[in-house]
């Protein structure tokens, strides 16, 4: 019995120190197109079925409205996970058929695909850059339950960078013009109350939850810049389920082309590889008492400084017109202040 435990850790050892040539073929076959009919397909049918679903039984009036906003908000969550793995074509081999689930995705969600596509690929090179990462500033400047508002910021970022590329600005115009489209029709023939309760409402939620599983959580403390520590991993089945792989979230920023439903298995096989190189393994939340401070800071503040002193925050002190006050904010902006390692 000793001695096969003692030859399972040498196994385990050994695997902590392989080529990077031997991981490569460790991966590889993660890293292929997924199949023509695939797990992200399912929910992107899926999605558009509960969503018309949810408002044939809105008109036919059976259900509660408790019910329907829960269908539309899985409707909604399932187009989350497509419309990102679209942008990384990862949905489906067929580029077409993939550009189709990104713009489809986009329009269910409210979102523009070029907007979305562009600007989290952003992201993904500078991730915890405050300067050059969005979803940096969307994670740290203000409460978590405000996050899903400040994903507006995306759209401003792509006008700001100039981040399109061909025919993205006309695509952009012809998603935000069907949008606006809808609403008007809204307002015209009165069903703006099926857009509240069965689109605005739950899409409200939907940012809310993406804001924290694909943002926040996964990047926190928002310190390093390192490709095998600027995410983390928190290993569980059922969280697997419910937000479809994101807790796998280094893996997804390690390897962009591998598909949401293998996630996980890319994960169990690259695991020793990730531990040899420090790859942070838990939620990281109440693990020490500062670090459940400032989780609890991020809930109900959550504006983070970049600097010590000199803060673009910090003129605010002088609106505060009691001096312990003053000092009190200038000293929460050096205790909460977020300065990411520059490698």
């Amino acid at each position: 019995m000793n001695k096969t435990i003692n030859s399972i850790q040498k196994k385990d050892q050994s695997l902590n120190f392989q080529s990077s040539s031997f991981w490569q073929k460790r991966i590889k076959e993660y890293l292929d197109p997924p199949d023509f009919l695939n797990p992200t397909v399912g929910l992107f049918l899926g999605g558009y079925a509960i969503a018309f679903l949810t408002i044939w039984q809105w008109y036919k009036g059976i259900w509660p409205l408790p019910v329907l906003v829960g269908l539309a908000f899985l409707a909604l969550h399932m187009e989350g996970t497509v419309i990102h793995d679209a942008c990384h074509k990862a949905a489906h081999p067929n580029k077409w058929v993939n550009q189709a689930m990104g713009h489809g995705s986009a329009i269910l969600l409210g979102f523009s695909f070029p907007v979305f596509t562009r600007v989290h690929l952003q992201h993904h090179s500078h991730v915890n850059d405050p300067k050059h990462d969005p979803d940096h500033i969307v994670s740290t400047f203000g409460p978590v339950w405000l996050i899903a508002p400040r994903f507006f910021y995306h759209e401003y970022f792509f006008f700001q960078r100039k981040l399109w590329r061909k025919y993205e600005l006309i695509q952009w115009g012809f998603e935000r013009s069907f949008f606006i489209t809808i609403v008007m029709a809204g307002i015209h023939f009165n069903f703006m109350n099926v857009i509240y309760n069965l689109w605005f409402g739950p899409a409200l939620m939907v940012g809310v939850t993406l804001g924290i599983f694909f943002d926040y959580l996964p990047h926190r403390p928002f310190m390093a810049r390192n490709k095998w520590k600027n995410s983390r991993v928190y290993p569980s089945r059922i969280m697997n389920i419910l937000i479809m792989g994101q807790n796998y979230h280094l893996v997804h920023h390690l390897w962009p082309s591998i598909p949401w439903f293998e996630y996980k298995p890319a994960y169990e096989v690259t695991k020793p590889l990730l531990e040899e190189k420090g790859s942070p393994q838990r939620i990281g939340i109440f693990e020490s008492k500062k670090d459940g401070l400032n989780f609890l800071y991020d809930i109900l503040l959550g504006v983070r400084s970049h600097k010590k002193s000199r803060s673009k925050m910090r003129p605010l002190a002088n609106l505060i017109p009691n001096k312990q006050w003053r000092k009190k904010w200038i000293y929460l902006l050096r205790k909460t202040a977020v300065i990411p390692d520059k490698n």
